[in-house]
């Protein structure tokens, strides 16, 4: 029996020893997870379902983003189409189907598994908890500042591997002489992440991020601190060819792995495509977080919710669901195929990777830990944000001082 099946069969009687089994049920679940690397962490959840007996995971990947899938599975929800289960993120995008009375209540089954004393940071649950009930189930820890290395694209040109975004600016000519992309970028929502969640924490520190992203301090996006992170981005766009930037994150990270370009920023659901390649953290690959300047980590992730049925039958297949993803081996081999953090610290983590072991001590210390933007601000303002860095981005007449203004304007009007 490998290991990955005896952590099936271990979840099958965590869960059927706490439940009782139903008639079955066709479970549809939504989500955006369709890379290489995703689809293999989806499968430990659909095999981990399955193996309970009688109810089966249909699965309804949505392709490209969560930008794209979200109003897809909200205007499915709204219209009396919802499916068995869906992926959202953590943050403010369920709190209208959750007034509505569309989702469904996890609360009993919370408190009897003690959710929320496994679960870890605190601020993971409480996002799934409106008005004392709980509506979803968190099954990792996502984070957004991390850079991505191939030590063997440096070596061969004959430089030291980078340890921080300095290093990666400093080599960027060596490695154009070379044909070889310094920073390789994809369209969208990667560029809100590498200059939001990971150039402004990692270049500007934490105390100026939440000074703009929680305090909408328009002082703070005006001062000097601010101004360096505006030239590292501008320093990160001269760097990428926008005839070079592909349309999808994995498409980025992929140029990484096969060595036409050196490094990419993106969050640590990468982990997983260097792991579909068979590369080895630390010997293939580095994993730096807060660009190797200053590590920490935000808080993001991927929650699960449940829409309302008439079906006992399915009501009864979501409890189970639930149940199984948040079991203590199903949270080990999940996140490991992800390349994310288990959601709870009372499980077996000797397998993890250099990377996971980096993540898991920037976790110990909860001053290294920032929200994500959308936690803290309107999805309609991180919206606005986005359209700007990606303007700034492609748009090589736009200059550090304009972008910056634009921002400062966007910050005053942001609602809080």
């Amino acid at each position: 029996m490998t290991h990955a099946t005896r952590l099936l069969a271990a979840a099958a009687v965590f869960v059927l020893g706490g439940m009782t089994v139903a008639e079955a049920a066709n479970c549809e679940v939504t989500h955006w997870w369709t890379s290489g690397g995703e689809a293999a962490a989806v499968k430990v959840f659909a095999d981990s379902f399955n193996a309970l007996g009688g109810d089966k995971w249909v699965d309804g990947a949505i392709g490209g983003s969560g930008d794209t899938a979200r109003p897809i599975i909200i205007s499915r929800i709204m219209g009396g189409n919802p499916p068995c289960a869906t992926q959202f993120n953590p943050g403010k995008d369920a709190d209208d189907l959750i007034a509505a009375g569309l989702m469904q209540d996890l609360t009993d089954l919370a408190t009897k598994e003690k959710w929320h004393d496994i679960v870890r940071p605190k601020s993971q649950i409480d996002g799934c908890t409106k008005d004392g009930k709980v509506y979803c189930v968190p099954v990792n820890l996502h984070s957004a500042q991390w850079m991505w290395i191939n030590r063997h694209v440096y070596e061969d040109a004959g430089l030291t591997p980078p340890k921080n975004w300095d290093d990666v600016v400093a080599a960027a000519p060596k490695l154009k002489a070379k044909g070889i992309l310094p920073l390789s970028a994809a369209q969208g929502w990667p560029v809100l992440l590498l200059l939001t969640d990971a150039i402004l924490p990692g270049v500007g520190g934490l105390d100026l991020w939440k000074k703009v992203y929680v305090d909408h301090d328009p002082a703070a996006a005006a001062g000097p601190e601010m101004k360096k992170v505006f030239v590292a981005m501008d320093q990160a766009r001269k760097m990428v060819d926008p005839q070079t930037i592909v349309p999808q994150w994995n498409d980025a990270v992929s140029l990484v792995i096969t060595g036409k370009a050196g490094a990419n920023v993106m969050g640590d659901w990468a982990q997983g495509e260097f792991q579909v390649a068979k590369m080895v953290a630390g010997k293939d690959y580095d994993c730096l977080p807060g660009l190797g300047i200053h590590p920490m980590l935000n808080t993001g992730g991927d929650v699960f919710f449940f829409p309302k049925s008439k079906d006992a039958t399915v009501t009864a297949a979501q409890l189970k669901m639930a149940s199984m993803m948040i079991s203590k081996p199903v949270q080990v081999a999940f996140n490991l195929k992800k390349g994310s953090l288990p959601i709870r610290a009372d499980v077996d983590l000797s397998q993890a990777d250099d990377c996971m072991k980096k993540g898991l001590k920037i976790l110990e210390d909860p001053n290294n830990i920032l929200p994500t933007g959308a936690q803290v601000m309107q999805r309609d303002t991180v919206n606005q944000i986005r359209d700007l860095y990606n303007e700034f981005f492609t748009n090589s007449a736009m200059t550090v001082d304009q972008a910056q203004a634009s921002f400062i304007d966007i910050l005053k009007n942001a609602p809080k």
